[in-house]
């Protein structure tokens, strides 16, 4: 088996400081610093491309730009490629999702992945024109993608259910493939909707033990509907030649974190709904001290961003270990990501990478290792 890397898009801007924003707070101002251009993250692409990343995240929100539209332009830039798409099944009818999604694969070689974000601040939802509240958007969403499944095999689509309706629903073209879906959530009724639609369960950085947990709970879900899931799960990553080296970055990127954002933001990540949020400021409490909670695992980027707030810091052979250590939970995917992205691809894929090429646990997906002029170590 070989495990599977993805990075991530900037799409609210890039720095050599935290960016920070999501779950319904603004972008930091660092953000201003690398804005997000097409050029910018194409050269952010087409790094992680070469690297042997397999795809690349987008984020989905008020704070950042529109992942469909961006990732279309960007995949122009780009070869192999994917692009793993955050969206919204409440903005968008399922039909015209599901034709989107097959015309992005056409248009790309296949090169789709799904995202599926339900939606955990109703604030921000209610920005957008959608009113349920929590529970009522993830029914939502399990009928959006039982619609949606249902029009990628090519069947005629009639459902009338608690809150979407379709009739004689159908696509003249199907994708080719049939874009894999992937999902988060904590709360018991994602949960079900996990275990019955979804390919692969995403997970933020917490520590080990809370992941197995995690990793049991969807298994026995999805056990009782006859299916079975991969795991992926969602960091940040700090890696260089030596520990000390590693710690020292991040304790710069603590350094810059200014009194008042941290207030600011952490008071409106505490009104989050979503129980993955909560859990993710549970790990540092909204304090500087302390935030190495599991070796090699610090809590600090929470600080200031929504969402992930965990990084893998230390040497590349300690993010090595960690990243073995998870998978033999049972996480084969993950989606990383580092300040500023473009660097921090490099000292992943450059650093980290081949440790895990040579122990067997990866291989390059085109194939094989990056051209021999490209093997040039990174240095800044």
């Amino acid at each position: 088996m070989s495990l599977t890397f993805h990075w991530f898009l900037p799409t609210n801007g890039d720095s050599r400081h935290v960016v920070g924003g999501g779950h319904g707070t603004p972008a930091t101002a660092s953000g201003r610093d690398r804005p997000p251009t097409v050029a910018y993250l194409s050269q952010i692409a087409r790094a992680a491309e070469d690297l042997g990343f397999v795809g690349a995240l987008t984020p989905t929100g008020a704070w950042c730009e529109d992942a469909w539209l961006t990732t279309a332009m960007v995949s122009q830039h780009t070869e192999r490629l994917k692009f793993l798409v955050a969206f919204r099944p409440g903005f968008v009818s399922p039909t015209l999702a599901a034709q989107m999604a097959s015309t992005f694969q056409r248009q790309t070689g296949g090169r789709l992945l799904l995202n599926v974000v339900t939606g955990g601040e109703s604030h921000e939802q209610r920005a957008y024109g959608d009113f349920l509240d929590k529970d009522d958007r993830y029914r939502r969403t399990g009928e959006f993608l039982e619609i949606v499944r249902e029009l990628w095999d090519g069947k005629a689509v009639d459902l009338a259910g608690e809150h979407l309706r379709v009739e004689d629903a159908k696509l003249a073209r199907l994708p080719e493939p049939v874009p894999e879906v992937y999902f988060g959530g904590s709360s018991p009724i994602a949960g079900e909707i996990a275990a019955k639609y979804v390919d692969v369960y995403l997970t933020w950085g917490e520590p080990p033990a809370q992941v197995a947990e995690k990793i049991a709970w969807i298994r026995g879900l999805a056990a009782k509907e006859g299916r079975t899931l991969r795991f992926g799960i969602r960091l940040h990553v700090i890696t260089r030649d030596t520990s000390a080296e590693a710690w020292a970055e991040a304790n710069r990127l603590l350094d810059g974190f200014d009194s008042e954002t941290v207030k600011s933001v952490q008071a409106g990540l505490a009104r989050s709904e979503s129980e993955g949020q909560q859990r993710m400021l549970a790990l540092h409490g909204g304090s500087r001290d302390g935030l190495e909670i599991h070796p090699n695992l610090w809590a600090g980027i929470g600080l200031v961003r929504g969402g992930a707030g965990t990084a893998l810091v230390g040497s590349h052979e300690e993010v090595a270990e960690r990243i073995k250590e998870y998978a033999a939970l049972g996480i084969e995917e993950f989606v990383l990501s580092g300040y500023p992205h473009l660097e921090e691809a490099y000292w992943f894929g450059e650093g980290v990478l081949p440790r895990l090429a040579a122990e067997g646990v990866w291989r390059h997906p085109a194939g094989g290792q990056r051209p021999a002029e490209a093997q040039v170590p990174f240095a800044g």
